[in-house]
């Protein structure tokens, strides 16, 4: 074998070496519960796969806040789901007006704040896992961004944000 013949087959399998891992993520989709509580457990958050009349979620908390993680675009009783969405409110902040949720919305990406049927001001924000899912990593990185999202809403909420 030829220098050249062997520096490119040097080249060739370093770069397929470089390309391995990428290749062998762990992919999370929406239809395994259990794996996605395993990504926020890992992002040092508690997580407990909850069935309640036929619906599972995902129930966990943030500095002392609930937030709950619901199965979407689901086939049947949240089985074989598409999506997720990430979800928390307060019922102690009901004076909260529409302008400022305005407000909260035009200046924060990702998630969207809104009034429910009891008045409560939420934040939601929603994640495609469908297909083959998303890379572990990115799954995790969702759940960053959205407690980073709930510390900022509850500044925003209650006066103590240090934006």
């Amino acid at each position: 074998m030829r220098k050249g013949d062997m520096l490119g087959t040097f080249l060739f399998g370093a770069a397929a070496l470089a390309l391995a891992p990428a290749a062998h993520a762990e992919m999370i989709t929406a239809k395994d519960p259990a794996k996605l509580a395993k990504v926020i457990e890992a992002t040092d958050h508690e997580a407990k796969v909850v069935t309640d009349d036929g619906t599972t979620y995902i129930e966990s908390q943030h500095n002392g806040l609930k937030f709950l993680v619901f199965f979407m675009n689901c086939q049947d009783d949240s089985q074989d789901c598409a999506t997720i969405q990430y979800y928390m409110g307060y019922n102690d902040a009901k004076d909260t007006t529409l302008e400022q949720l305005n407000q909260w919305n035009r200046e924060h990406r990702f998630a969207r704040a809104y009034r429910d049927d009891e008045g409560d001001p939420v934040l939601e924000m929603d994640l495609d896992l469908d297909f083959k899912g998303l890379p572990r990593e990115n799954v995790a990185e969702s759940v960053e961004t959205w407690v980073s999202l709930m510390d900022d809403y509850q500044g925003f909420l209650f006066g103590s944000s240090e934006e």
